[in-house]
């Protein structure tokens, strides 16, 4: 009780610390804090800029003049940034650090345009070049212009610079002052880059040579002679074998859990001949070392007499793979690189969402199974119960000559006798020798979204599109990779909590991923479900071009965006194959290496979520239409980063079809009313006896698990929301390639061509050098909106210079080359 009061005192605290960090963290007032220094750097450049004019007839109005004196208008100030912009000029140049103080007005403007979001790299590595720039120059100029100090009114290298450099002077003398400048500013040389020391050696391996040449001239030794026996030390030095010392690694503790984490485990008693206690075993901490093993050792370098060696030349191939001109490697997140993810505090908290132990019911419960079962003539030998936060697992072991079939039939006779809804039998519990009884706990506890969210195990995740579900009946936290599954199902009855685990299905991914690493398409017949969402548009959601609605409401559109997000998937297939790689993590992380030529056409692919709710309607309106480019991303679109989930009320035959199932291997089933809706789902019993309220099972694979699904409710996603909406977006949606219905027959007699859009002819040029007429390629070339790329796109078929739309599939280009576009534009004019 203590410690609850503590944390409920503490609280305003770290609210008022949280809402003014809040404040500091707002983009708006970034860019005024930014805007703010960069015209402060402004004003003291026009300051510093007139003292080296004004300052000899000022100097004696800023040191002997008054505070009142220097306020007044008529002060006599001639510097441009008046008496103030004398005094810190006067200031920072001469009892500073010198001229070199203009590296201060650098850093302050980088330090605002960084604030304004221009994009500016790594602002610590400016803080340290110019900390270092300033001191050093103002040592040097206070060293060299030492002389200057005694009759001008301007100081060089500033009081600083002059102190400082009388002391060295006095410490290491003057020579060794030129010896530690010219060290200094080789280091400073070797921060900035590495080519320094290349380009050092280079200088030093001539002068060495030079001086080698003449002497050996004297001796009769030719400069080629001894040019070829250097180099051959050289390489003998180089690749001298160095002994190494084996490596170890420190592997951490594999079997490290939450205390929350953990189930209670209870052993029930059965009598005399049954009596058990529970056995606990404390691991210990074990530390693992491991050596890597030592190559054979190599023969000793022989140094060999020099050699000349022939010229050799390697020629490169324009089908080498690129290597980008960048060193640093391509930041997906740096157009939102102040993207802050959802908090864990944005969720509701429950402070009862913990398994209790009622021992009064776990006894009656084990009572009531076991004289059942020995009403049916069954005898158990040992029962142990493991409780959950809304079922609990009772294994029993059945003694030798039970069939596993008779306890089975038994499935209702033991559910009217628990007076329980929803007992379900596991006969066997897969890799155990024990059969479970699933038994509803009559006081169950909520799963919370913020216990599931914030856990450690999701929080210390590495899956690429971790999902978590809930908790199992073992109360672990249950988390997937939807990159694994690759597409899931979910089905279940109205009101059992569909809604609620497509919510946590969404808030897990937007937890863990990053704008640029993720965008969602989401089709929400229903048109309120998916509602919330909407504000999130600019940073996760992807639509048409042309649409209006981030979430696709219209059945029309639902099939355009399947068939562009088709289209999609085409296209990223074409770039994997282009790189010669199979996968999506392949194909990005070696864009993000800069070893993808972007000039080519290859860029950084984000997954893309595709959740489709009411799937049932859909098929129920547009038939066919849907199926087919829904079967097609299911088949082919995992490797490509591209994954769905599709969610209905009605499971049946005609709405689950085998094309569905078949590429749907991973399934949730929430409660339903009928066996024969189990068995569409999950081609077995079971979810017409789960309990409702969340419970579900997941099925990816042979057996299925049971889950309490995290309760996440509509206030807390709209929280969430909200929050990620705040932040900066980007300009637009994530837009999807335009698909035209071949069957569609586009009516061309209404495009005007006296009327040529002014992007006409290079349009055309381009589409003739890249022989593929395509609006997206016109309109990522042009930087311009889906709408006027189509009207472009009539006027070259019209022209005859494309043929017909084709479908997904590029329009054909008439012109073999430019000559024969240019004989067409001129019969065109």
């Amino acid at each position: 009780m203590a410690k609850k009061n503590t944390t409920k005192d503490t609280e305003p605290s770290l609210s008022f610390f949280g809402k003014v960090a809040g404040i500091f963290k707002n983009e708006t007032i970034h860019f005024i804090i930014g805007l703010i220094l960069v015209i402060f750097s402004v004003y003291l450049l026009l300051a510093f800029s007139s003292f080296f004019v004004t300052g000899a007839a000022d100097q004696s109005i800023i040191d002997g003049g008054s505070a009142q004196e220097l306020a007044s208008t008529t002060n006599g100030v001639k510097n441009y940034a008046g008496s103030r912009g004398a005094q810190l000029a006067s200031y920072l140049i001469n009892d500073c650090f010198g001229v070199s103080s203009f590296f201060i007005l650098v850093f302050l403007a980088v330090a605002g345009l960084k604030l304004m979001k221009v994009r500016v790299v790594r602002l610590w590595k400016w803080f340290i070049g110019c900390s270092l720039l300033l001191v050093w120059f103002s040592v040097f100029f206070g060293f060299a212009f030492v002389d200057q100090y005694k009759d001008s009114f301007l100081y060089l290298g500033g009081m600083h610079g002059y102190n400082v450099s009388n002391w060295l002077v006095s410490q290491i003398g003057v020579p060794g002052v030129w010896l530690l400048l010219l060290v200094t500013a080789i280091c400073f040389l070797i921060y900035l880059s590495a080519r320094t020391v290349i380009w050092l050696r280079k200088l030093f391996t001539l002068s060495f040579l030079k001086r080698k040449e003449k002497a050996e001239k004297a001796k009769g030794e030719t400069p080629e002679e001894f040019t070829d026996s250097w180099t051959a030390k050289g390489k003998a030095s180089a690749v001298k074998p160095e002994k190494r010392e084996p490596e170890k690694e420190i592997l951490p503790d594999a079997n490290e859990e939450e205390a929350d984490d953990v189930a209670p485990e209870i052993t029930l008693d059965l009598g005399d001949r049954n009596r058990e206690k529970p056995l606990r075993h404390e691991g210990d901490d074990i530390t693992m070392t491991i050596e890597t093993p030592q190559p054979d050792p190599e023969p000793p370098f022989r140094e060999q007499p020099a050699v000349k060696e022939p010229a050799f030349e390697v020629e490169t191939n324009e089908e080498e793979e690129y290597q980008g001109t960048e060193k640093e490697p391509y930041n997906p997140r740096l157009d939102l690189e102040n993207y802050h993810y959802p908090g864990i505090d944005l969720m509701k908290h429950y402070d009862d969402n913990g398994p209790t132990i009622d021992m009064e019911e776990q006894n009656a419960n084990k009572d009531k199974i076991i004289n059942t079962l020995r009403s049916f003539g069954i005898e158990i030998s040992t029962i142990k119960a493991t409780v959950g936060p809304t079922v609990t697992l009772y294994e029993i072991t059945p003694e030798q000559g039970v069939r596993i079939s008779k306890i089975r039939g038994l499935e209702d006779d033991i559910a009217l006798s628990l007076s329980a809804l929803g007992i379900r039998i596991i006969a066997p519990i897969p890799g155990k020798g024990t059969i479970g009884i699933e038994v509803p706990n009559s006081n169950p506890k909520i799963v919370s979204g913020q216990s599931i969210i914030g856990s450690k195990k999701f929080q210390e995740s590495t899956y690429d599109l971790p999902i978590a579900l809930g908790k199992t009946i073992t109360n672990e936290v249950f988390m997937v990779d939807l990159c694994k599954m690759p597409h899931v199902l979910v089905a279940g009855a109205t009101g059992q909590g569909k809604s609620v685990g497509l919510n946590a299905i969404i808030t897990s991914l937007l937890y863990k991923k990053h704008p640029a690493e993720l965008k969602f398409v989401l089709v929400d017949p229903k048109k309120v479900e998916f509602s919330i969402y909407s504000v999130i548009e600019h940073h996760f959601l992807a639509k048409l071009p042309d649409g209006e609605d981030a979430i696709i409401t219209d059945v029309t559109k639902v099939v355009q965006t399947l068939n562009s997000i088709c289209v999609e998937m085409d296209t990223r297939y074409d770039l994997l194959k282009a790189a010669h790689v199979r996968n999506i993590k392949e194909y990005n992380e070696k864009f993000i290496n800069r070893r993808l030529n972007p000039e080519k056409g290859h860029k950084f692919m984000p997954y893309i979520v595709v959740v489709i709710d009411e799937f049932g309607d859909l098929i129920m309106t547009a038939g066919k239409d849907v199926e087919l480019p829904i079967a097609r991303i299911a088949q082919l679109a995992r490797a490509v980063g591209i994954h769905m989930i599709i969610a209905t009320q009605r499971p049946t035959t005609n709405i689950i079809t085998g094309t569905i199932k078949a590429n749907f291997p991973a399934r949730i089933a929430f409660r339903v009313s009928a066996m024969v809706d189990s068995r569409t789902i999950l081609d077995r019993p079971g979810a017409n006896q789960l309990i409702g309220r969340g419970d579900m099972l997941f099925l990816q694979g042979a057996d299925p698990v049971r889950v309490q699904c995290a309760f996440i409710d509509t206030p807390e996603v709209a929280e969430i929301t909200k929050y990620i909406a705040r932040q900066q977006g980007y300009p637009t949606a994530f837009y999807l390639p335009e698909y035209v219905d071949e069957n569609g027959g586009g009516d061309l007699g209404d495009v005007d061509m006296g009327r040529l859009d002014p992007l006409f002819e290079d349009a055309a040029r381009l589409v003739v050098i890249h022989q593929q007429g395509s609006t997206s390629l016109i309109q990522r070339k042009f930087s311009i909106g889906y709408n006027r790329a189509g009207r472009i796109m009539d006027q070259l078929e019209k022209a005859g210079i494309v043929g017909s739309a084709q479908g997904s599939k590029p329009r054909e280009v008439f012109c073999i080359d430019e000559n024969d576009l240019e004989m067409r534009l001129n019969n065109l004019n």
